[in-house]
Order: structure tokens, then C-alpha cells, then sequence
């Protein structure tokens, strides 16, 4: 395996400044959280619809939005900029963190929020290379330091683990372990590609606390789901309290069900 050699430092960084209300300033209200792998936008009726995306989001008037499969300049969604779209069509500050170059543009993951950002990071995690036998793609993760309601910073990362080496998974789940071990406030979402019992899942429990319904609730395939692939974690554990988890039931505007979480923050010193 090996570490992306991918090191694009140019981020979307759009003039999005959301306003936030009285009640969005609240420190004691809930994060409302959201995790969607998009498909760059391809639903599964066969339709390119960004603003599809973009309704499934609104509807759940999140804070944090993690996204996977996201498209900019790319043949095959018609040279969209996905992300700055969804940012207009959302009026949420968006972040994008590309982990490869495809059909003439980019794809990766990206981050929306209504919070102020504070800090970006692009991180690339470790990967198969791919071969003649076997289609691979890089992997990594964007985290985006927010000022969050407490008025204290709140790191938020999206990632999308590797479809088919079980052993990138497991790495990938390592890393960021390691890459996300400090002190700071963090949520995780992301495709990880593999179900709660399955060994990356385990890795990451190590360390994250699993913002889930109980029992998990499964995300793929989108139309009768059968596996639950997509997850909100948070760390450290007493920083947060739980209010409420669930699968979106959306079945057409992408391959994946979207995941949502509502977050307290914890009182703290």
C-alpha cells in the first residue's frame, strides 16, 4: 500500500458566510448532522440532479453535512462544480477536499456547514495502487476546524474508505485514528464501506464513539438496504451526548441513504 500522491492544495473556498439566527447561535442546541454519500449526483433513476441533492440536504437543515462522491469539472456529471453548486442551492459554506483527477476534472469529499471555519486540512490516506486486475482509487479525508456553538472549535471530517481491498480498509481506519488522536473536538463521517462487525468499523470504535440508531439501520442498497456502510462518529465521547440517530429514507436521489445525527455538546470547563 501507499500514500496518495495526490497534494492538490487549492480548496474551494467560497464566498458563502451563512447568517446564523439567535436560535442556530444557541450553545445547548443540538448538532444536526448529516452524512451522504451523493454519487455525484446520480440518482438512481438514471438522472443527473444536483438540486436533488441539494433538497434531500434542506430538508434535514443540518449544521455539518459530510459529503462523499463528489464531482467538480468531471465529463460525466457535464463539468459541474458540484460542490460550489450545492453551496449556492444551500447557502452553507462549503469545503472541498479532492483525492484524485478524473475525466479532466476532480473528485474527493467535501464538507457544508453553516458554522465558521476556522481551519482546513486535506489529508490522504493509504491505499492500494491500482492495476490492470484491479480498480482501485485514492483515498482520503477532509477535516474542517468550525467555531461551534459554544464558541469553541469542533473539528469536522468527511472520508470514504476503499470499496474493495479489506486491508486499505483496515489501514485507512488506523490512520485516522492517528491522524485525529489529539484533544480537539471531533466528529467523523464518512463511507466506510463495511458493516459495524467488520474489522474497520472495530478499529475506528478504538477510538470514536458510533452515532447510531440501535440496531444500525442499513444504508445500502438504497432500495430494500440489507448492509449499513455509512456512519457519524464522535470523539471523545464525553464531549458529546446523543440525541437522536436515523437513516434518511431517500431511495432515489443517490446509491446511498444518507445518515443523520443530532449532537449535544457536553458542558466542559
Amino acid at each position: 500500500m501507499k500514500r496518495s500522491l495526490f497534494r492538490l492544495v487549492v480548496v474551494s473556498l467560497l464566498a458563502v458566510s451563512p447568517l446564523l439566527s439567535a436560535e442556530e447561535k444557541k450553545a445547548d442546541r443540538p448538532l444536526r448532522v448529516l452524512c451522504y454519500n451523493i454519487h455525484w449526483a446520480l440518482g438512481m433513476d438514471g438522472k443527473y440532479d444536483i438540486e436533488r441533492i441539494a433538497e434531500v440536504i434542506n430538508k434535514e437543515k443540518p449544521d455539518l453535512v459530510a459529503l462523499q462522491e463528489v464531482d467538480v469539472g468531471v465529463e460525466r456529471s457535464g463539468r459541474v462544480h458540484e460542490i460550489r453548486e450545492l453551496a449556492k442551492l444551500t447557502g452553507l459554506a462549503a469545503r472541498f477536499g479532492p483525492t484524485q483527477h478524473y475525466q479532466g476534472g476532480l473528485f474527493g469529499n467535501a464538507v457544508l456547514t453553516n458554522l465558521p471555519i476556522l481551519d482546513v486540512a486535506i489529508h490522504p490516506l493509504p491505499y492500494t495502487e491500482a492495476t490492470p486486475e484491479l480498480t482501485t482509487y485514492p483515498r482520503g479525508a477532509i477535516a474542517v476546524t468550525v467555531e461551534a456553538p459554544d464558541g469553541k472549535p469542533l473539528r469536522f471530517v468527511s472520508t470514504h474508505f476503499q470499496h474493495n481491498v479489506p486491508e486499505d480498509r483496515v489501514a485507512e481506519a488506523k490512520a485516522v485514528n492517528e491522524l485525529f488522536a489529539d484533544d480537539l473536538r471531533t466528529i467523523l463521517a464518512g463511507d466506510i464501506n463495511a458493516r459495524p462487525e467488520e474489522e474497520p468499523v472495530q478499529v475506528l470504535l478504538e477510538q470514536w464513539t458510533n452515532a447510531t440508531d440501535d440496531p444500525p439501520s442499513p444504508t445500502v442498497p438504497v432500495v430494500e438496504p440489507k448492509s449499513r456502510i455509512d456512519y457519524i462518529f464522535y470523539r471523545p465521547a464525553a464531549a458529546f451526548v446523543l440525541k437522536g440517530a436515523r437513516v434518511i429514507p431517500e431511495i432515489v436521489a443517490s446509491d446511498h441513504r444518507p445518515v443523520f445525527a443530532e449532537l449535544e455538546l457536553a458542558d466542559s470547563e
